[in-house]
């Protein structure tokens, strides 16, 4: 997978069809050489001989090519590593040092001309696909402290194009995760958080093609930073055509010390000791070149994540209920055993009984931090409604929000200094309720301890784990706070799951405001947004789909008229639109009539029957959800059942729905629908479509799920 000539000082790394060919050239700088089709070294070698463009002016041909860009010297454009030394000198000159490489892994070092800052750059090819992942180490060997003003984990070079266009999700609470592609202009582009969280504006991923492909064709380019905390994507288009994205953690104006002394980490990812200094280790950015479109490269994202990130994924998501839209904080036994015994009744796998349950928790404005059940609504704490959850076969999860505290609660009373604030300036309060300072190890250990604690002593089997403001007034000088708060929130959630194996844990914040790469190697599932509307949804799991895979997209049913957007939907719209995630449901039980309630346990029935399909098979957008009919597939490993969801938002003009082109069939075959028995040729079903049978009107909708019939 990594191949090397020595004597070029030149690398191939090779992924199942794709290649990324590394250089350190005459003046010891690390360049990219190509990203994209997959070559021999031979190949790889002959790139050295093409010429080089001209230096013109103040233009280095190097600009736009480093794979390490280090700010110094005649660089003018985006640096991904940036630091002052003691002296206040800024600029670096980085020597090559050497490297070493295994099957799977590549590591480059540098250091400094003269200074005794050491770098080492690694790359990582996970098996079985075509994503590399990098992440950047510095070491200070030296007796004075070093400011690091940027570190990001990796610059992506990306090849000359005809012309550059840039794909993102943007949004805002309610409203995450939608795509947006525009022409990249020239400058840097800049997508960030500072809120502490991944955030609901904006998503640590980029893509970008040359503006004209599609679902099914063109290349394509991409990153994504696995951070659940401030973040920084930058991508430049410099006047040269040159294109690059620079992806760290931490936002500007941040800057971190890394100190001399005794051995120790500062840092993201993993903790090691320097020789003698101090290490500050940035969190992976992983990468991916596909030619076949932005549907290839959802599919390869969404294949490494199930190979390489989430911590269980041949698990089947389970169908939950949640309390939340339903009783809101007037939560007592009564009630959530009525839920219970309705959920189960529908086909409901797992019961979630969300904010109030706690503390004084009866409004918003009292008891975070005080987890421990409210004595006058569990008198007897949680154990008899658990038992009878579980005699209703059903799971049972519980809602926390353990990094947050109400300023009326006995932990705010007792540790006032433990929130995150600045000496003489007001603490802000969003929500009537201020954040933890997880950085302190003190505050950690509480918040380890409290959750251990509370599994320990109740048979619970899933933790819907809140986080509903951002970080504000981070004390002056204490800018690893942000880095500090994300690693040690990372510790607590991979002991508590090392010491809970049962437990499976979904990441909310407020909705989608924290969903990355890096939550998800320690938690199940994520809640994608507080807005349930299947009309919004459409749209925002159009966007989430992306990169991030549909097993993991919490999509819950709720009630007709919407809470949120007061929107009156069908019964089977909401749930179909639910279905191309991880389905639940959140609507007021007790205030369904009979026939929607029979009709909610068919299409869990439903449900279950493709969620395989859904869940552990490959997506294909067919048509978009901006579309008089939109319509998502998802295809078995096998190739055996197919699952399509069609909706029609709005029929316009009396028109006929269109037949739905379904992807990636066998044409020979024929494919049976399992609901009407009906046999279609896969060639036909390819290019003339799939012909829904949709109710009239608007909001109309309709699973349909085929299986290869093999019979003669």
């Amino acid at each position: 997978m990594i191949v090397h000539d020595s004597a070029a000082r030149l690398w191939v790394l090779s992924g199942e069809s794709s290649s990324y060919v590394l250089h350190v050239d005459e003046e010891d700088r690390l360049r990219n050489l190509h990203w994209g089709v997959r070559l021999t070294l031979d190949q790889a070698r002959s790139l050295l001989d093409r010429p080089e463009p001209t230096r013109r002016g103040f233009e280095d041909p190097a600009e736009g090519a480093l794979d390490l860009a280090a700010a110094g010297a005649m660089w003018f454009g985006d640096a991904g590593l940036r630091v002052r030394f003691a002296d206040g000198t800024r600029d670096l000159e980085l020597v090559f040092a050497g490297g070493r490489r295994t099957e799977d892994e590549l590591v480059l070092e540098f250091a400094d001309r003269h200074y005794p800052l050491h770098v080492r750059t690694y790359y990582r090819l996970p098996a079985g696909g075509d994503v590399i992942e990098r992440h950047v180490v510095l070491r200070n060997d030296g007796a004075d402290p070093i400011t690091v003003v940027r570190a990001d984990s990796a610059t992506w070079v990306v090849p000359r194009l005809p012309d550059y266009r840039l794909s993102q999700v943007r949004g805002q609470w309610g409203a995450e995760t939608r795509l947006r592609r525009t022409d990249l202009p020239y400058g840097e582009t800049v997508m960030t958080s500072r809120r502490g969280i991944t955030s609901h504006q904006a998503n640590p991923w980029a893509m970008i093609d040359d503006g004209t492909a599609t679902e099914d064709r063109g290349e394509v380019y991409a990153c994504a930073l696995a951070w659940s905390g401030s973040w920084r994507l930058a991508v430049q288009r410099l006047p040269t055509e040159r294109v690059t994205i620079s992806a760290g953690f931490g936002h500007d104006p941040l800057a971190w010390e890394l100190p001399s002394g005794a051995v120790g980490a500062v840092g993201a990812v993993g903790a090691g000791g320097g020789q003698g200094g101090r290490e500050l280790v940035t969190p992976v950015s992983a990468g991916l070149y596909t030619a076949g479109g932005f549907g290839v490269a959802s599919r390869a994202w969404h294949a490494y994540q199930l190979r390489h990130v989430l911590p269980r994924p041949s698990e089947l998501r389970p169908v939950l209920y949640n309390s939340w839209e339903a009783v809101g904080f007037d939560v007592d036994m009564d009630r959530q055993l009525k839920l219970a015994e309705q959920a189960a009744a529908i086909g409901v796998e797992l019961f979630v009984v969300d904010d109030g349950w706690f503390g004084a928790r009866t409004h918003d404005a009292a008891g975070l931090g005080d987890w421990w059940p409210n004595p006058a609504r569990f008198p007897d704490g949680l154990g008899p409604l658990i038992a009878r959850v579980h005699d209703l076969g059903m799971s049972f999860g519980l809602w926390v929000e353990p990094e947050m505290v109400n300023p009326d609660s006995d932990l705010y009373r007792a540790h006032p200094d433990w929130v995150i604030h600045r000496p003489h300036r007001r603490r802000t309060e969003q929500r009537n309720q201020l954040v933890l300072n997880l950085a302190r190890p003190d505050v950690a250990a509480w918040l380890h301890e409290t959750i251990d604690r509370l599994l320990a002593d109740n048979a619970i089997d899933f933790l819907k784990w809140d986080m509903n403001r951002p970080v504000t007034e981070a004390g002056p000088g204490d800018d690893t706070m942000w880095i500090d708060y994300v690693r040690n929130l990372y510790g607590v959630l991979d002991r508590l799951r090392a010491d809970h194996p049962r437990v499976r844990i979904e990441s909310c914040s407020g909705g989608g405001g924290r969903v990355d790469l890096g939550i998800l190697r320690r938690t199940d599932q994520v809640w994608t947004s507080d807005n349930t509307d299947a009309f919004d949804r459409l749209d925002i799991q159009d966007g989430f789909t992306q990169l991030y895979p549909p097993m993991v997209m919490g999509a819950w049913v709720t009630d007709s008229p919407n809470p949120y957007t007061r929107r009156t939907i069908p019964l089977e719209f909401r749930f179909h639109v639910a279905m191309a995630g991880a389905m639940a449901i959140g609507g007021s039980l007790t205030d369904w009539s009979r026939e929607d309630l029979a009709r909610a346990a068919e299409l869990v029935a439903d449900y279950k029957r493709v969620r395989p399909l859904v869940q552990h098979g490959r997506l294909y957008r067919l048509s978009p959800p901006g579309a008089e009919l939109s319509a998502v597939q998802f295809l078995a490993p096998d190739g055996a059942e197919v699952a399509v969801l069609a909706c029609r938002r709005a029929r316009r003009y009396g028109h006929a729905d269109p037949g739905i082109r379904l992807r990636a069939l066998d044409p020979a075959a024929r494919y049976r629908d399992t609901a009407t028995g009906q046999s279609h040729h896969g060639a036909i079903l390819l290019s003339h479509g799939l012909l829904p049978d949709l109710p009239p009107g608007d909001y109309a909708s309709v699973l349909v799920h085929l299986t290869r019939d093999d019979s003669p």
